[in-house]
């Protein structure tokens, strides 16, 4: 699979078989993004919690391709009363086989919510890391969470090929926690994300993979990796 980093938590994914998953659609607003959203063609967007800079764009973008949003119930449900037909709501711990490939959602410890234009807050339930098992590797979204001890157990579980893992502190865990975090999980490989966005979640991402030796990799924005 080809895995593209896109800043801030937004990855689109290739598979083998040519089907096209992007993760977390932030774009339009992310001041990090290489690409514009109507650029982004996914057939599934797989969404980890329902903050505004996860899912701006989740909306425009599932119509425009006729994509099927993955992710917690109550995300879905929003989507579906905006208008979208194809949805696929899950919940924390619970796993499914699409026709590419499982998709597990882990516990994830953060918030989700989201502030329509009127000002209203909508509930967008849990939040969730996403475990991706596709083309024989496992990839791990943690989306935004703070250091927590079950971690451990993926690690234990699953032989991951590639951890996201936040870095940015402040609204997640920082580089301290997500250091700790990456021992715990033993992925083969640890990107981090959600840094550098805004001012609150400034951070040097050399830094933190050079504690990381062999297993660390920053991507910019735009790069394109194979796993």
């Amino acid at each position: 699979m080809k895995i593209t980093y896109h800043g801030h938590a937004v990855l689109s994914v290739v598979l083998e078989d040519g089907t096209r998953l992007l993760f977390d659609p932030y774009i339009t607003q992310n001041p990090l993004a290489d690409v514009s959203a109507e650029e982004i063609n996914p057939d599934y967007i797989l969404v980890t919690h329902g903050h505004d800079d996860h899912i701006s764009d989740m909306i425009p973008i599932a119509k425009q391709n006729n994509a099927t949003i993955i992710g917690i119930a109550e995300v879905c449900k929003y989507a579906a009363k905006k208008g979208i037909e194809n949805i696929h709501p899950m919940n924390i711990g619970g796993g499914f086989d699409f026709p590419f490939g499982r998709v597990t959602l882990t516990h994830a410890q953060h918030s989700s919510g989201y502030e329509e234009e009127d000002g209203q807050m909508i509930y967008m339930g849990e939040p969730a890391g996403i475990l991706l098992q596709a083309d024989g590797k496992t990839i791990y979204h943690a989306g935004d969470t703070a250091d927590y001890s079950d971690l451990s157990l993926l690690g234990e579980q699953y032989d991951i090929d590639v951890a996201f893992l936040p870095i940015g502190d402040n609204f997640t865990m920082g580089p301290k926690d997500a250091l700790r975090a990456a021992n715990r999980l033993k992925a083969k490989t640890v990107v981090p994300i959600h840094y550098n966005t805004f001012p609150q979640i400034k951070q040097d991402p050399q830094k933190f993979v050079a504690e990381l030796p062999g297993v660390g990799q920053v991507m910019d924005s735009g790069e394109t990796i194979e796993v």
